[in-house]
C-alpha cells in the first residue's frame, strides 16, 4: 500500500473513531492527573496556615508527583504512539479546541485564576500554603501567591513543553526551539528569581526586557537596583543593555522570534500549554486592523509613561498626580487585566497570542524593526501550494498565510513571530524560514521594495 493510501486510510480510521482507543496505561495515567489536580484544587478549601509542615510537605508532593506523572505520560503517550505532527480532524468541531463548551468551561478556569492571582489573592490561600515547604527549600520563607504561580507557570511549561516535542519530533527546528523555551524558563524566569531571593537580592525575571517589563526602566526601579550593590548595577547593565542594544541587532539579524518564540516566558507558554488552541486565531483583515491599533497604542503609552517618569521631579505637583494615575492605570488594565487574565485566561476563545498578539509593547517594538530593518522573512513556493489552509488555520497570530503561499510572496508581516508552524504544517514544503539580504526581502510578485523604489529614485 502506498504512503497515501496509508495516510487517507489512517485518517479515514480516526474520523470514524473519533481518535484512537486508550490504553489501559493512558487510562491509569488519566486518573491519576485527575486526582492530583483534584488535589490541588481541594487543597483551597482543606489547607490553612494551622495545617502541620507534615501534611503541607505530604499534601504539594503527593498532588504535584500525580499530576506531573500522569499528565507528563498520558501526553507523551499518545503523540509517540501517534504519527507526528497536527491532527486535522476535529480541530474545528471538537468542543474544547473549537469555542465549544468545553472551551469556555476551560477558558472560565483559567480567567477565575488569573483573577484571584492578581485581586483576591486570599482565594488561593490554601493552593498557596501546601507550597510552603517547597518554598522554604528554595528561597528560604513561606510562600506567596507569586512563588506559586511561577512555579505552576514553569511545570505547565515543561510539561507541555515535552508533549510539543513529542508531536513535532519530526521537525528540527521546533525541537531546538521549544527545548530552549523550556531552558529559558526554568533558569531566568524561575530559578534564578529563586536564587535572588534566597540571598535576600531583587527577584528580576531575566528573560523580560523593557518595554515589556514595563517598570525596570522607571527611575523608582532604578534607584532600588542603584542600592542594591554590584548586583543592582549588572541589573541596570542587564536591562540597559539588551533593550537598547542586544533587541536592535538580533532582531535585524533574526527577526522578532529570537525573543518572542525562543525567550519570551509568555510565548513560551503560548507555545507549550497553548498549543492546542493556536487554531482559534481570528485570520480576518479586521481583526489585522484591530492588533495594529492597539499594539501600537499600548507602546505609545509605556513610552510616553517612562519619560514622564523621569521628568516627574520638575513637574507642577498637578502632573504628577496624572503620571501616578497613569502609572496605576497602566499596571492595572494593561500589566494584570490584559497581558494576564485576557492573554492567558482567554487561550481556549482567542488563541494563544492574545496579550502577544493586541497588546504587547515589546512584541510592538520587535514588529516594526522586523517590518523595516530584518534579514528575517518567509520564503514561498507558490508554484507548489496547493491551498490546503493549514499554514493558515495554525498561525497563532491569525496571519493568513495562504494569501501570500498562492502568490509566492513572501511574508514580512510585523506580527510573525517566526514560530515555524506554518512551515511545519505544511504538507508540500512551501514555506521556508529564511535571513537574507534586506534588498531581497521583497520577490518580484510584490512589486519593488521600499529599498528598490528608494534605488530607483
Amino acid at each position: 500500500m502506498s504512503d497515501i493510501t496509508a495516510n487517507l486510510a489512517y485518517e479515514s480510521h480516526s474520523i470514524a473513531h473519533h481518535g484512537p482507543r486508550l490504553k489501559i496505561s493512558e487510562k491509569i495515567a488519566l486518573t491519576a492527573m485527575a486526582i492530583g489536580s483534584m488535589l490541588l484544587a481541594l487543597s483551597l478549601i482543606a489547607v490553612n496556615d494551622s495545617t502541620s509542615e507534615t501534611l503541607k510537605n505530604l499534601w504539594f508532593n503527593i498532588s504535584w508527583a500525580l499530576a506531573i506523572g500522569g499528565g507528563g505520560y498520558f501526553a507523551l503517550s499518545k503523540h509517540l504512539n501517534d504519527r507526528p505532527g497536527v491532527r486535522n480532524q476535529g480541530k474545528t468541531t471538537d468542543s474544547l479546541t473549537a469555542r465549544g463548551a468545553w472551551g469556555w468551561m476551560m477558558g472560565i478556569v483559567f480567567t477565575s485564576f488569573y483573577i484571584c492571582l492578581y485581586w483576591f489573592p486570599r482565594q488561593l490561600e490554601g493552593l498557596v500554603r501546601i507550597h510552603d515547604p517547597f518554598s522554604l527549600f528554595m528561597r528560604g520563607r513561606a510562600a506567596d501567591e507569586w512563588f506559586v504561580y511561577g512555579t505552576i507557570y514553569t511545570i505547565l511549561t515543561l510539561l507541555m513543553g515535552a508533549k510539543a516535542i513529542a508531536k513535532y519530533r519530526h521537525n528540527r527546528y521546533q525541537i531546538i526551539r521549544t527545548s530552549v523555551i523550556m531552558i529559558v524558563q526554568l533558569t531566568f524566569s524561575y530559578l534564578f528569581p529563586v536564587l535572588a531571593a534566597k540571598f535576600s537580592q531583587p527577584e528580576i525575571y531575566f528573560s523580560y526586557l523593557w518595554p515589556l517589563a514595563y517598570d525596570k526602566l522607571f527611575p523608582s526601579s532604578i534607584d532600588h537596583f542603584l542600592h542594591s550593590g554590584a548586583i543592582g548595577y549588572f541589573i541596570i547593565g542587564w536591562f540597559v543593555v539588551g533593550t537598547f542594544i542586544a533587541t536592535p541587532v538580533l532582531t535585524y539579524y533574526f527577526g522578532k522570534r529570537w525573543y518572542c518564540s525562543w525567550v519570551c516566558g509568555c510565548g513560551g507558554l503560548a507555545n507549550t500549554m497553548g498549543d492546542s488552541w493556536r487554531q482559534v486565531s481570528d485570520k480576518s483583515l479586521k481583526s489585522w486592523k484591530i492588533e495594529r491599533w492597539t499594539i501600537h497604542s499600548v507602546l505609545a503609552f509605556i513610552v510616553i509613561l517612562t519619560v514622564v517618569l523621569w521628568f516627574e521631579p520638575y513637574l507642577p505637583a498637578a502632573f504628577k498626580e496624572i503620571a501616578f494615575q497613569m502609572r496605576k492605570f497602566y499596571a492595572f488594565v494593561i500589566g494584570a487585566a490584559f497581558s494576564g487574565v485576557v492573554g492567558v485566561g482567554f487561550y481556549p476563545l482567542m488563541g494563544t497570542r492574545v496579550w502577544c498578539r493586541f497588546g504587547c509593547p515589546m512584541a510592538a517594538v520587535l514588529g516594526l524593526l522586523q517590518r523595516f530593518n530584518s534579514r528575517f522573512r518567509i520564503t514561498t513556493n507558490g508554484a507548489q501550494c496547493i491551498s490546503c489552509g493549514n499554514c493558515s488555520k495554525y498561525c497563532e497570530m491569525g496571519i493568513d498565510v495562504r494569501h501570500y503561499a498562492q502568490r509566492g510572496q513572501n511574508i514580512i508581516r510585523a506580527s510573525c513571530v517566526g514560530c515555524g508552524i506554518c512551515a511545519t504544517v505544511c504538507p508540500r514544503g512551501v514555506l521556508s524560514l529564511e535571513n537574507g539580504p534586506l534588498e531581497e526581502r521583497y520577490n518580484q510578485e510584490q512589486g519593488l521594495s521600499l529599498l528598490g523604489k528608494t534605488k530607483a529614485q
